[in-house]
């Protein structure tokens, strides 16, 4: 009775111990939540949260659609060669002089991207001269951050601008050697860490591709702190600076034997015809071993000709035909004569005007960043189909890797898999692609090798072989070989040769229409011997 009575009491205990474990885990991911300064998923239609830009220019149309493959929403870019302008306002602005600050939104780019941006500005407050509904490229910015590919341009661009506090002027600083953008179609999320002893930090799914200094000339064009001094722009070269450091001696003079006119190369007159020259021999020589084709048609094609080959005789001999002296360097050769050059008494060496104090220069510890109020994207794209989606402002970056690996991470894994799967696919019918052109290859040099295409053989050979060399013309190579087959089949079939004239029956005319006839007849007769004066077309050589 007593063990009854302690069942309800141990249940008890339990579910408490449960309730205990899942508060944690609220009150943990309530944390991770709360360091979110700010988060968009796009789960939602966006138009109640998000502004357009009204300017004329960014006629693009933004949209609520799907990633393709997934249930997940995100900002898709739907039209191809438009502008695009699109800001959120900040519940509150971000401080980024202080703690930690990480940037991080995902992009996918399912059409590819030619000539296009895919970043994101991060916007001063509108004090600084702005409106949301005329958001364009002039709206003041902090960050801008994200790729950009076009001609020569791929980068993941990291620019912050600056305010001078000597001149009140705002400069753009540029991170030098940024990554590249990734050149497939899948999702990838783009982090960039701004921590506090002025290091920035850019990552690509998670992994670091770039860490620079802001306050580093290294890492930043044009450098943060401006250069001490600077040359002086009002200072001018004196006339009588001389900057040459050798000039021509003015005191040499030309010697008298040189002969300026001299040629480079004279006939070699001790050279002698070697023994066993072929004087009466050409170098080239009608092919032997050529054959007329069977197709030839004088009165179409023109007087065929063999083609030419190297003459075998002049292959044992020195040379063949006319011989001719080679020619030498001539020794007497000097060119055109030139003063030699001596040291310049006059040198003082290269002029640089002189530095002064820059105006512009500041110093500082840390940058002096003008708070993020807005987000604002505002692209020029010659492609469609980029989907921005899970924008994320926080102050850790743990808190961004937890929003990588349960918003990207899966998404990415699957669109990888598919990738693979679609990759492995290709391969194989690429296999078997090349398995059927080989067998097909084959065949061909099979056809021909058939007695009754012995006069083709050769260039039915060149053909199968420029298809080997170029896969992509099979189809093209075998449709050429099957027509000489089936043209000359057709010609063995039923024979090549034009049917005989048949003369026309000459009937008894009367004078009047016998001279007529005859001057016709000289007429005719004329101009055939016109006809046979003129030389007969020639028809290019062949190639065996």
């Amino acid at each position: 009775m007593v063990e009854r009575k302690n069942i309800p009491m141990a249940m008890g205990l339990f579910a408490m111990l449960v309730f205990f474990i899942a508060s944690s885990s609220f009150v943990h991911a309530s944390d991770e939540a709360d360091d979110a300064i700010f988060y968009e998923s796009f789960d939602e239609d966006f138009d109640s949260r998000w502004i357009v830009s009204e300017k004329e220019e960014y006629n693009g149309v933004w949209k609520h659609s799907k990633s393709e493959g997934h249930d997940d929403f995100g900002l898709l870019v739907s039209e191809p060669a438009r502008k695009y302008a699109i800001v959120k306002e900040l519940d509150a602005p971000v401080n980024l002089k202080e703690g930690t600050v990480v940037l991080q939104f995902e992009t996918r780019l399912q059409s590819g991207l030619e000539c296009g941006g895919a970043y994101i500005k991060y916007l001063q407050p509108q004090e600084s001269g702005w409106k949301p509904k005329g958001f364009d490229n002039e709206s003041p910015y902090s960050i801008m951050f994200g790729p950009d590919k076009c001609g020569a341009t791929n980068k993941v661009h990291f620019i912050f601008r600056h305010k001078n506090p000597n001149t009140g002027k705002y400069v753009e600083h540029h991170l030098k050697f940024p990554p590249s953008v990734p050149s497939d179609k899948l999702s990838h999320v783009y982090t960039a860490i701004l921590n506090d002893d002025n290091e920035v930090r850019i990552l690509i799914d998670g992994e670091e591709k770039k860490k620079g200094n802001f306050l580093s000339s290294e890492d930043f064009e044009p450098s943060l702190i401006p250069s001490k001094t600077i040359p002086d722009p009002d200072d001018k070269k004196p006339e009588d600076w001389d900057e040459r450091a050798k000039i021509p001696d003015p005191e040499a003079v030309k010697p008298e034997d040189w002969d300026e006119d001299a040629p480079l190369e004279i006939i070699d007159e001790e050279a002698e015809k070697p023994e066993g020259w072929l004087d009466d021999e050409p170098e080239e020589i009608d092919d032997p071993e050529a054959t007329k084709p069977e197709d030839w048609d004088d009165e179409e094609d023109g007087l065929w000709e063999a083609p030419k080959i190297e003459n075998p005789k002049c292959e044992s001999a020195p040379g063949c035909g006319e011989w001719k002296r080679p020619t030498k360097r001539n020794p007497a050769y000097k060119g055109k004569w030139s003063a030699p050059y001596i040291d310049n008494p006059a040198y003082k060496g290269i002029w640089k005007p002189q530095e002064i104090p820059n105006p512009e220069y500041f110093e500082l510890e840390k940058p002096d960043f003008e708070p993020i109020a807005a987000i604002g994207i505002e692209i020029w794209t010659m492609q469609d189909g980029i989907l921005f989606d899970n924008v994320l402002i926080a102050k850790d970056d743990k808190i961004a890797e937890s929003y990588r690996e349960t918003t990207w991470k899966p998404k990415f894994n699957i669109e990888k898999e598919k990738q693979k799967a679609e990759e492995e696919k290709a391969a194989a019918e690429l296999e078997g692609i090349a398995g059927y052109q080989k067998k097909a290859f084959d065949l061909l040099y099979k056809i021909a090798d058939i007695p009754f295409l012995s006069g083709q053989k050769d260039k039915i050979i060149e053909i199968i072989k420029k298809g080997e060399e170029q896969p992509n013309l099979t189809i093209g190579i075998i449709a050429s070989v099957v027509i000489v087959f089936l043209t000359i089949l057709f010609r063995l079939l039923f024979g090549g040769k034009k049917p005989a004239k048949v003369e026309p029956k000459v009937e008894k005319k009367t004078n009047t229409e016998t001279s007529s006839s005859q001057a016709a007849g000289e007429n005719e007769d004329n101009k055939e011997k016109e006809e046979t004066a003129n030389p007969p077309r020639r028809r290019p050589k062949r190639d065996n």
